[in-house]
C-alpha cells in the first residue's frame, strides 16, 4: 500500500479517540454542524456527480467503506455523498484486497529453454510434414521429454502453420531436389583489344555449380555449337546420365541439331522466357562472376588468349574458389566441410599462387 494511503488512514484513526472523549452534546452539535454544512455544499456544487469515484482519493475509500459498516444502511444516502451501491462496491473491492491467498500460489509450470524452443522451430522448418505430435516424438528420441500441448503452444505463438498448411514443397526446394540433374547454358561475349566480337559458350551444373568452358570464336555457326555440345558430353562421360534437363534461353546461335545431341542422352531442352534472364539464374551469376572478377580486369587480344584466360580462371574456379551455397567449398571438392579451427599463423605459412600475372591469387597453408 502506498506511503500517502497510510499516512491519510493513521490521521483519520487519530481523530477516533478525541471524537469518544467528547461529550454527547458536543458530539450531537458537531454532528448536525456537520450535516448543514454538507447539505450546503451540496447544494453549491450540484453540477458534479457524487457518484462518481474520481473525486475520491484511495484512503478516502478505504475510509468511508469502514465507517459504512457502522452507520444503519438506511442512513447512508444522508450520511454520505456517494449511492449505497459505491459505498458496496468500495467495501467488497476491500474484502476482496484482503482475501488475495496470496501465501497458496504456486510458481506454476517452469518456462520451455530457450534452446528447446529453438529446436522446436528448426524442426518444424526443416520438416514441413510434421505436426506438433511428430516433432514431440523427436524430441523425445534426442532426450528432450515436453509435452505434445506445449510444443503446439510454441508453434502457434512463433506463427508456425500447422502441418497441413506448410505441407507443399517451396520452389526452393524443389529446384535443390532436382539440381543434380540440370545443367545450363549461355552465351558470353567478350571484345577484344582491336573491338572484335568473341563469343563464348559456357555450362554449368547446377548440382555442383562446376563450370565449363565450351569454346571461343568469333563465328558461332550452327556446326559449331553442335561440335562444342558434344565435346561436352564427352567431358561429362558418366555423369551425362544423371542430367534431366538443360536450361538455356531462347538465342538463334542454338539449334535443332545442337538440342539433338543433349535429347539422345534423354535430356529434355527448357527454354527461358524472353528477356528473362533471372530464370537462368544460376548461369547468369556465374557470367557476372566472370566479368567482375576477370574480363573487366583484363585484355582480350584475340581468340586464342581468351581461350587460354578462360581456361585458367575456370580451373581456379572449379578447383580452389569458395562457393557460399556449397559451405565454402569449390566445385570439384567432394569432402566434407572441416570443423571451423582457428591456425596458428606462427606455426603455419600462407603461400600465396599468383595467376594470369597475378590478376587472381591462391592461397595455401605450408607448414
Amino acid at each position: 500500500m502506498p506511503l500517502s494511503i497510510v499516512t491519510a488512514l493513521v490521521r483519520n484513526l487519530i481523530r477516533v479517540p478525541a471524537a469518544v472523549l467528547r461529550s454527547r452534546v458536543a458530539k450531537d452539535a458537531e454532528v448536525l454542524a456537520l450535516r448543514h454544512e454538507n447539505a450546503v455544499l451540496r447544494r453549491q456544487i450540484a453540477r458534479v456527480r457524487y457518484e462518481s469515484a474520481d473525486r475520491y482519493e484511495s484512503a478516502d475509500r478505504i475510509w468511508l467503506a469502514v465507517l459504512s459498516r457502522l452507520v444503519p444502511r438506511e442512513r447512508w444516502r444522508q450520511v454520505f455523498a456517494v449511492t449505497p451501491t459505491t459505498l458496496l462496491a468500495w467495501h467488497r473491492r476491500l474484502v476482496s484486497r484482503k482475501w488475495t491467498f496470496t501465501e497458496r500460489r504456486h510458481p506454476g509450470r517452469p518456462p520451455t529453454a530457450p534452446t528447446v524452443k529453438q529446436l522446436i522451430l528448426r524442426l518444424a522448418r526443416e520438416n514441413s510434414t510434421w505436426g506438433h505430435r511428430r516433432i514431440q516424438g523427436e524430441l523425445a528420441r534426442l532426450g528432450y521429454s515436453i509435452a505434445p500441448s506445449t510444443v503446439w503452444e510454441i508453434l502457434q505463438s512463433s506463427g508456425v502453420a500447422p502441418a497441413p498448411h506448410r505441407s507443399g514443397l517451396t520452389w526452393r526446394q524443389f529446384l535443390t531436389t532436382r539440381a543434380h540433374g540440370i545443367i545450363a547454358a549461355d552465351f558470353l561475349h567478350l571484345d577484344t583489344v582491336a573491338l572484335g566480337r568473341l563469343y563464348a559458350l559456357i555450362f554449368i551444373e547446377h548440382g555442383t555449380l562446376r563450370l565449363h568452358l565450351a569454346g571461343v570464336t568469333a563465328h558461332p555457326t550452327a556446326q559449331w555449337t553442335v561440335q562444342q555440345a558434344r565435346n561436352l558430353s564427352m567431358t561429362l562421360g558418366c555423369r551425362m546420365d544423371s542430367l534431366r534437363f538443360l536450361l538455356r534461353d531462347r538465342d538463334t546461335k542454338y539449334t535443332d541439331a545442337s538440342d539433338a545431341v543433349f535429347q539422345a542422352d534423354d535430356v529434355q531442352i527448357l527454354l527461358s522466357p524472353p528477356q528473362a534472364p533471372k530464370a537462368n539464374a544460376i548461369c547468369e551469376r556465374a557470367v557476372g562472376t566472370l566479368r567482375r572478377e576477370l574480363l573487366d580486369r583484363i585484355l582480350i587480344y584475340n581468340e586464342a588468349h581468351a581461350q587460354v584466360v578462360l581456361a585458367e580462371y575456370i580451373r581456379h574456379y572449379n578447383q580452389h574458389r569458395p562457393h557460399q551455397s556449397r559451405r565454402q567449398l569449390p566445385p570439384d571438392s567432394t569432402k566434407p566441410p572441416a570443423p571451423a579451427t582457428v591456425t596458428d599463423l606462427q606455426a603455419h605459412r600462407i603461400r600465396r599462387q599468383p595467376l594470369l600475372g597475378g590478376l587472381i591469387n591462391q592461397y595455401q597453408r605450408t607448414a
